[in-house]
């Protein structure tokens, strides 16, 4: 019997795992398993892969409306799966960690009644996992359970730069530039030695997480200084279905010009607007991408502009620039995307590759580039697992 490290990541319709050996410090190559189940509420699917990539199921399960009953049956195929495995731990994805937390932590009633109370600062995110953590607490009782944010890498961020103008007794409540995304860069930061070098490493990086979610950080000696997403994961680059960097009188116009409630403002930012709201197409990059209409292409455009106009703001916080970084869905695999900014970023001293690039690197400029730009590809799930290996016990 061997134990293992269970990932959690939860969602308001999905449920995504990975599961690692725990004998060890966790590693990519060591993954047992990882898998989803989507379209909570609705029929549901589930689909797994072992470590190989090597399909496990792939099939349709009846209507399943809570976290509970997906947690139950994720729990129920484990055990089935791999019987000679025993779960010793679970790590969760919480996208808040508030002024409080600087790093993971092992969950117990006070860390619960903290993340309860930061809900109304991420609406949207922060009751799954909590749904997920009880679900799991419910079935196994004395299991270890570690939380993991998504806010806590940007606490190194100087205090001027979590800022906004707003009166100090507001600040104090908690209205502050927060940045999320966290987990993915603390990965990239940690693989850039090897891929840069120990001295470039921990020069002054941009890394871009282009995703359905999409943000960027400025790094420099391994720490977050500056990054596009500030209270909400609302703010900075167009995303696929959010809006990004918004006036805040556009809120203020649509309630009092246009009567729109404060849930009807909320899904027209979160859900109708980014790439699906100005292309009237898809939410997906590689659909616009393909597409002739032209408003596919002006979304392309858009979000290609609004990652030079914020590269240019990261450089700006770092003082200079060594080195740009793209990860995450659409940095990983939209050449063409990257192919884009590169030429937009010509003036930072970028000279693309364009075979490097076509053949998603890593490296994606000239030899000769006075600076360089990668693709590094991120893994959330393996930061979690390590962070839950570490807080509880090394070999668990």
């Amino acid at each position: 019997m061997s134990d293992t490290v269970l990932v959690l990541n939860a969602g308001s319709s999905s449920i995504k795992f990975a599961l690692f050996p725990a004998d060890r410090q966790p590693a990519r190559h060591d993954l047992v398993c990882e898998g989803a189940y989507e379209g909570l509420g609705h029929q549901v699917h589930f689909t797994a892969k072992d470590g190989a990539a090597n399909r496990l199921i792939d099939e349709q399960l009846p209507e399943t409306t809570t976290h509970e009953d997906v947690v139950a049956a994720l729990l129920g195929w484990l055990e089935a799966r791999f019987p000679d495995r025993e779960l010793a731990a679970a790590g969760h994805r919480v996208v808040h960690g508030g002024t409080r937390y600087a790093g993971p932590v092992r969950i117990d009633a006070d860390v619960i009644a903290e993340l309860t109370r930061l809900v109304p600062l991420a609406p949207l995110h922060q009751p799954h996992p909590l749904n997920a953590i009880a679900a799991l607490a419910k079935l196994h009782p004395a299991l270890p359970q570690v939380a993991c944010f998504d806010t806590s890498f940007h606490r190194s961020q100087p205090e001027l730069a979590t800022r906004y103008a707003l009166p100090r007794e507001l600040t104090d409540e908690g209205i502050r530039r927060y940045g999320f995304h966290g987990l993915s860069y603390e990965y990239i930061t940690g693989v850039l030695p090897e891929m840069l070098g120990e001295a470039d490493a921990r020069g002054r990086v941009v890394v871009a997480h282009l995703g359905n979610g999409a943000s960027m950080c400025a790094i420099k000696e391994g720490r977050s200084v500056a990054t596009t997403m500030g209270f909400t994961t609302l703010d900075g680059l167009p995303m696929s279905r959010r809006c990004g960097d918004l006036d805040p009188g556009v809120v203020l116009y649509l309630m009092q010009q246009k009567g729109m409630s404060a849930d009807a403002i909320n899904r027209l930012l979160y859900q109708s607007s980014g790439l699906l709201g100005v292309s009237g197409v898809s939410d997906d990059m590689k659909a616009l991408l393909a597409s002739d209409d032209p408003n596919a292409a002006e979304a392309v455009s858009l979000f290609v502009y609004r990652i030079g106009r914020e590269l240019g703001s990261l450089v700006a916080a770092l003082g200079g620039f060594d080195a740009l970084v793209f990860t995450a869905g659409i940095g990983e695999h939209a050449g063409e995307i990257r192919r884009r900014v590169c030429k937009d970023a010509s003036w930072l001293g970028l000279q693309l590759d364009e075979a490097r690039n076509a053949a998603g690197g890593p490296r994606i400029t000239t030899a000769d580039s006075s600076t360089s730009a990668w693709v590094i590809p991120t893994d959330e799930d393996l930061m979690i697992a390590r962070h839950t290996w570490s807080l509880t016990g090394g070999a668990v």
